[in-house]
């Protein structure tokens, strides 16, 4: 038998004892990470003398809230409280370093209120996760708040063809430098670790703020970045809310880049956060790409952003494809000219090896058992699904029972086959997926690359080759000539001076005129148009709402009776709801650009109204890159 144990009271906790106020503005306002959309005002709370020098603005704490411990961020200090209810204590200070300034502060909530959104949704991007050793490390200087004599201005500066787009921008950096801090903000690493070796070739020192460094570097970079004076300073979409002197000078690198916009709540933009800095701080932006995005171009018809373009030509020639051939018969010619004199670049769409296939013999499409597209992996393989997953062997059309394939939609590595049939004894490199060249040497031999991973070469290629031109512009997204304009003109900025430009594309498109005359307004405006024509973005303003399917019926028809009583536009426009999947719809509001105000405070307010119901499954983006 057990022995029994003996009986254990409980142990009573008493409430720690109050501690004295600050003596001199004993309160605070604080910035709280409540974990609740609808809880996004900022709470004030005493501050105990013991403290008091520590809670500054800034400067972040930790703070009772309902019956936890959570997180804050101290927005001021000051005498007399909002309210007349008994107020808790700061529990203590997590850090004594400042990692935000008034101004940066500022930034926050016009970002939160521009894209309706709780303010610490921002912050949890703005600021890094703090890193205990780096905090005991860290000597804080007193915070630099400099003025240069910069222009407040926006301007787009286009990049030139044959050079390096990364030495423009650190050339362009380094040149801004002399007159006050420099913030760039690139897409993604690879851009980050090009510019900074070409900022370090020109004995630059660079403070790096992106996800390729560690942790514990990132955040000791972002508190130097706080106390440190004149500097360049890099990073990914997050960098643009680093705090910075008054007159900085910030560099936005390939401004149409999707990567910059937030793919978390509440989806902002790096770019539209720039321009609202613009004012804040009092500092000098600059847009950098080789085609303005098309909300860019809005912007720089209506004169609000300077257009700086060089006045230069290159040397383009077009040919129609024949037949569904890879390479136009007459584009041979003009390959072997030039790979003697160096590398030549094809750029291809896809990656893998067959993206479609139909029957060679009556051209029906391959198509699985539970009705996906078959595909190729490569050229011993049997054809799968893109769904399922299943392999068909011993295929056989299901019309006419025959055997052979033909590919409709050839991936870079079907494409290898045919163009070294068509080059023997040159030698071919391949840049896709996950085999990406950051460089090749300039020697003859071809380089085959997929959009996004072509390989940079000392002074050029001597032939760029665009291959399936028209696919690129044949996406369905409603951004999809946009980004392919883009790509044009970044790859064949990639040849050197002298060199020739091929593409396998009706010469009667419009980007064979543009790639001439190195200016895309022809088309980038003809775009512009279109889309104003249908009241598409940028010409109205955007918001997209992703909710379950069984509340997005009694959602437009709320957001349709809002219009009826003129709490909305009555020139709003709602687009659906269109099934994403077998839980989620979407919904798309359009609304002119007259009443974003009063969108982004219904759709804020309807936000919050969820959350207070629980219904906090469902997302809501203002103005996302694509709807």
């Amino acid at each position: 038998m057990a022995t029994p144990r003996l009986f254990r009271l409980k142990s009573q906790v008493a409430p720690a004892p109050h501690s004295a106020l600050a003596t001199d503005l004993p309160f605070a306002r604080v910035l709280v990470d409540t974990g609740v959309f609808h809880l996004d005002s900022p709470y004030d709370y005493e501050v105990p003398q013991k403290l008091s020098e520590l809670v500054t603005t800034g400067v972040r704490v930790q703070v009772p809230f309902g019956n936890r411990e959570v997180e804050g961020l101290v927005i001021e200090r000051i005498a007399a409280p909002s309210v007349t209810n008994a107020l808790k204590t700061i529990t203590k200070v997590l850090s004594p370093h400042q990692v935000a300034t008034p101004r940066s502060l500022e930034l926050i909530a016009q970002v939160a209120l521009r894209w309706a959104t709780n303010p610490w949704d921002v912050v949890r991007s703005a600021i890094p996760p703090r890193v205990a050793s780096v905090d005991k490390a860290h000597v804080a200087g007193p915070p630099t708040n400099s003025k240069s004599n910069n222009q407040v201005d926006i301007t787009y500066r286009a990049f030139e063809p044959h050079l390096s787009p990364h030495s423009q921008v650190a050339s362009l950096a380094q040149e801004a430098s002399k007159r006050g801090s420099v913030l760039i903000v690139a897409p993604d690493e690879r851009d980050i670790v090009a510019i900074c070796g070409q900022l370090h070739a020109l004995s630059v020192e660079v403070l790096r703020i992106d996800s390729g460094i560690s942790r514990a570097d990132r955040y000791q970079n972002f508190l130097n970045a706080m106390n440190a004076g004149n500097q360049i300073i890099i990073g990914s979409r997050n960098a643009i809310f680093v705090p910075l002197p008054e007159g900085a000078t910030i560099i936005m690198f390939k401004e149409s880049s999707p990567d910059l916009y937030e793919m978390r709540s509440p989806a902002w933009n790096a770019r539209d956060v720039a321009m609202l800095r613009k004012s804040i701080d009092t500092c000098r932006v600059i847009l950098c790409g080789y085609v303005p995005s098309l909300d860019v171009a809005a912007l720089i018809d209506s004169k609000r952003v300077r257009y700086l373009n060089t006045n230069t030509k290159i040397s383009v020639k077009a040919f129609t494809p024949v037949d569904s051939s890879l390479l136009p018969g007459l584009i041979f010619r003009d390959i072997r000219t030039n790979i003697s004199n160096g590398p030549v670049l094809f750029l291809l769409p896809r990656k893998g090896y067959a993206n479609g296939i139909l029957c060679a013999h009556c051209k029906n499409v391959a198509v699985c058992a539970c009705g996906g597209r078959l595909y190729l992996s490569n050229k011993n393989a049997d054809p799968a699904c893109r769904i399922c997953g299943t392999s068909t062997k011993d295929w056989k059309c299901s019309f006419c029972q025959r055997e052979k394939k033909y590919v409709v939609s050839r991936g870079i590595e079907r494409a290898q086959e045919e163009i070294s049939r068509a080059f023997p004894n040159i030698p071919i490199i391949l840049s896709f997926g996950d085999v990406i060249k950051d460089h090749i040497e300039q020697k003859p031999c071809i380089v085959l690359a997929t959009p996004g991973a072509t390989p940079q070469v000392e002074g050029g290629y001597s032939a760029v080759v665009i291959l399936e031109g028209l696919s690129f512009f044949s996406h369905d997204d409603l951004r999809a000539n946009e980004r392919a304009t883009e790509l044009f003109f970044e790859v064949a900025a990639l040849v050197k001076r002298g060199g020739v430009v091929l593409l396998a594309i009706e010469d009667s498109h419009p980007i064979v005129s543009s790639l001439i005359r190195w200016n895309p307004s022809t088309i980038v405006r003809r775009e512009l148009a279109q889309r104003a024509e249908i009241s598409f973005p940028p010409s109205v303003n955007s918001a997209v709402m992703i909710i379950p399917t069984s509340q997005a019926s009694p959602l437009v028809a709320g957001i349709n009776r809002a219009i009826t009583d003129a709490r909305l536009a009555s020139d709003t426009r709602v687009l659906g709801p269109t099934k994403i999947d077998s839980e989620s719809s979407k919904v798309v509001i359009l609304s002119s650009s007259d009443s974003r105000s009063s969108l982004t405070t219904f759709l804020h307010e309807l936000m919050r109204r969820r959350s207070i119901a629980k219904k906090s499954d469902s997302s809501l983006r203002i103005d996302p890159y694509s709807l």
